[in-house]
């Protein structure tokens, strides 16, 4: 990626580089996840699925994702 164009942000405790203008629903895809199966929480906080397309990350943003696992 262009230096000049790229954000560091933190992905579930490890560092990770993204396009300085990337949302949700973008991160997800590039990491091939599926966003039904997952919660996502930045910099502490939920983000509703329908938020997804507008949130764009920052430099910084530290981001968990969780999966959803079925059992019984």
């Amino acid at each position: 990626m262009n230096n000049s164009n790229v954000a560091k942000i933190q992905l579930n405790g490890d560092p990770y580089e993204i396009n300085g203008r990337t949302n949700l629903n973008e991160l997800l895809n590039k990491l091939k996840i599926q966003k039904n199966k997952v919660a996502i929480e930045v910099n502490g906080e939920i983000v509703q699925k329908d938020k997804y397309q507008n949130l764009f990350l920052r430099k910084d943003d530290k981001v968990e994702i969780v999966h959803f696992i079925g059992g019984g």
